[in-house]
């Protein structure tokens, strides 16, 4: 099992033995610190090999700040969800059991400190409405008589199933030793529906935060907009998700540059029984744009628990579904407890498309969400779905997960962010650099996290190359790689025949991407420059894009570099709104252009410390589709200002990689200079 495995003492009675049903805690130590409201946590009571029995562990807090809960115990193994106030927790687990004496005395504690943080940038929740909508989601005559079907009994649901994405995420984050790092919700101080004493207590509480979101359309356009099949066959759900795009974009506002993530909840999804199809219902996610969505639909919301004492109900309540009234969606909801898997599960995979995950061969993004259930409670009941009986006991390797590549990106991600982190940079530049004896060199000022490998046509990733270090942070990520194209092939099972097409995915330390489309074709005629002295010149990628029908290729090769009275004093860039011409200015009054001289533009100058041993080191580009703006930078860590258009929606630092350096500049000039890349050289 992960985690660490500590005997817990009961506090303040020193070195007393511990009972021998005491429940243990694994997942966490004591003394932890962690940083979200709700805990999954899992352990035993004694030793399951050879005292394994059944009965309940209730977990109190100290000062009653929560009211207890009970949870299961089979064969001596417990899950759990817990609790957490701000600061220091002690938390009294105690066990009970028919079978075992004395049940007062099996008790221990564990200590656990909860900081909440405030650094990064919240999930928010919403649910979605119809203009016209009344508020209520489908459920069977029962369910509404005992609960109600309205937007009160949907907040709480919805909330509640928003700290099991959190406590899933932060348990599956830690078992991958990014330690204790998860998303955070937007809250606020109102009446808790964590807890069902709450509730009926009106306890103020700092819970999540549900905003209320009403579309332009009525419930009818709605649902006719987007129609599914009882067996998953759907029409085009994108136009159902551009309406509540839209009308979150309109709740929100998007200042420029400001980025909000969403998770959705579609209320009007609703099971027509005439036409056996379910209409209003998406389960997409987007990673585009400002807006970051997750929209999911409310087909199986009358199964979710509304507070945490009702967590083990849901995911064991074995009564089927009745198709009168709500769907079986996929038949994976054939009874209470799949409906639940299908919907928390499926809602959370829709999250995982908001933080940028892809498909991946197993996991939440391959559709292992419906096995839910295994990571909240310990007993499987019987599925409709393989129409077996489930686990008799459900274990860490029987759970689903996040694939480790899924935790890689979140490990990255600026929701994922803790206070230890170093502070994000704000080049996202990747540089790719095939060079001499068939390596390359890969470099970005972020650090290079990742590598995803693609055999042929294939949309699933099937190998990787990961460069972090636990979680060590950014700076535990290298500036800079190198590799071979036989040991990328040998990373890949089959793949060492060259006649397979091999993609490479690049990811860097705040997660920007490059793609090498072929691996094979990098190292081309175009990916070398033949220099003056008859060496062999290294192209790095191009920035920009050479948009006009009129740009024609051009590159420069810098004397500075081949002839060694040949002194670099400064160089003039001319600029407006875009960037016209380099002019590289020796000490013997010479130059040399690479782009023109727009006599209508504006000439700006960085002069070099030439008596300091001052030479350029290389540049640092602002760009939108074309070159926008460009600095420069020096050997001595000088940076001159960005000439041009400073405001470029992404910054490149392009630099030769360690023992390299810059032997000239190529790209595509058309009215302006539109692409951009550097030549090097040992």
């Amino acid at each position: 099992m992960n985690g660490s495995h500590h005997c817990l003492t009961n506090s303040g009675r020193g070195s007393a033995p511990v009972p021998l049903y005491a429940p243990r805690v694994f997942s966490v130590s004591d003394n932890s610190w962690v940083h979200q409201k709700i805990l999954l946590i899992y352990g035993q009571t004694g030793d399951a090999r050879q005292h394994s029995v059944d009965g309940n562990i209730t977990i109190h807090h100290s000062q009653d700040s929560f009211p207890p809960i009970t949870w299961p115990v089979y064969e001596s193994h417990f899950k759990a969800l817990v609790h957490l106030i701000p600061g220091p927790n002690k938390l009294r687990l105690e066990f009970t059991s028919s079978k075992i004496q004395n049940p007062i005395a099996h008790s221990s504690w564990v200590s656990i400190n909860y900081l909440p943080l405030v650094n990064s940038p919240p999930l928010q929740l919403a649910i979605v409405l119809g203009s016209d909508s009344d508020g209520r989601f489908d459920a069977v005559p029962e369910r509404i008589s005992r609960e109600g079907n309205g937007l009160e009994t949907a907040i709480r649901k919805f909330r509640m199933a928003a700290y099991m994405w959190q406590s899933f995420t932060g348990e599956q984050m830690y078992r991958n030793k990014f330690g204790r790092r998860c998303f955070r919700f937007e809250e606020e101080w109102q009446v808790g529906t964590l807890s069902l004493r709450d509730a009926k207590s009106h306890q103020m509480r700092n819970e999540a935060k549900i905003h209320i979101i009403r579309c332009d359309r009525t419930v009818n356009d709605l649902r006719n907009l987007s129609v599914v099949g009882q067996g998953g066959t759907k029409s085009d759900a994108s136009e159902l998700f551009n309406v509540v795009l839209e009308a979150i974009k309109r709740y929100f506002g998007t200042g420029d540059g400001q980025m909000q993530y969403v998770s959705a909840l579609m209320l009007d999804t609703h099971w027509d029984i005439g036409s056996q199809k379910i209409t209003c219902h998406a389960a997409a996610g987007s990673d585009g744009d400002n807006i970051k969505l997750a929209l999911f639909g409310s087909y199986a919301l009358q199964s979710y628990p509304t507070a945490m004492e009702e967590v083990v109900t849901a995911f064991t309540d074995c009564t089927r579904t009745d198709t009168n009234f709500v769907a079986n969606y996929r038949n994976e909801c054939g009874s209470n407890w799949e409906a639940v898997n299908s919907g928390i599960g499926g809602h959370l995979r829709s999250i995982g498309r908001l933080f940028g995950c892809r498909n991946q061969e197993s996991g939440i993004m391959c559709g292992d969400c419906i096995l839910l259930n295994r990571s909240f409670t310990i007993r499987e009941p019987y599925s409709t779905r393989t129409k077996a009986q489930g686990l008799r006991l459900c274990l860490n390797e029987d759970e689903c997960n996040w694939h480790r590549l899924d935790t890689l990106r979140f490990r990255f991600h600026a929701c994922f962010r803790l206070p230890r982190d170093s502070p994000p940079r704000s080049d996202d530049s990747v540089q790719v650099w095939p060079v001499d004896n068939g390596k390359i060199l890969i470099t970005s000022s972020a650090g290079i996290a990742f590598i995803e490998i693609y055999v042929d046509n294939d949309e699933i990733c099937r190998s990787y190359l990961e460069y972090v270090d636990g979680d060590s942070g950014n700076n535990g990520i290298p500036k800079q790689i190198a590799l071979t194209e036989a040991e990328i092939r040998r990373q890949t099972p089959g793949s060492t025949n060259k006649k397979r097409k091999i993609k490479l995915v690049i990811y860097s330390g705040i997660l920007s991407t490059y793609t090498i489309d072929d691996i094979s074709k990098l190292k081309s005629k175009h990916s070398t420059a033949k220099l003056p002295t008859g060496q062999v010149g290294y192209r790095g990628n191009k920035l920009g894009q050479a948009l006009s029908l009129d740009s024609i290729p051009e590159q420069l090769f810098l004397e500075c570099a081949f002839i060694q009275t040949k002194l670099l004093v400064s160089v003039k860039v001319y600029h407006n709104g875009f960037i016209y011409g380099l002019e590289f200015c020796y000490e013997d009054s010479t130059s040399q252009v690479f782009g023109h001289k727009n006599s209508n533009s504006t000439r700006s100058e960085f002069v070099f410390d030439t008596r300091r041993g001052e030479i350029l080191m290389g540049f640092y580009v602002k760009m939108g589709r074309q070159i926008d703006g460009i600095g420069l930078i020096t050997n001595l860590s000088r940076k001159s200002a960005v000439f041009g258009n400073g405001n470029g929606r992404a910054g490149h630092t392009l630099i030769p990689p360690r023992g390299y350096s810059i032997a000239g500049i190529s790209g595509s000039v058309a009215s302006c200079i539109e692409e951009l890349s550097l030549i090097i050289t040992r």
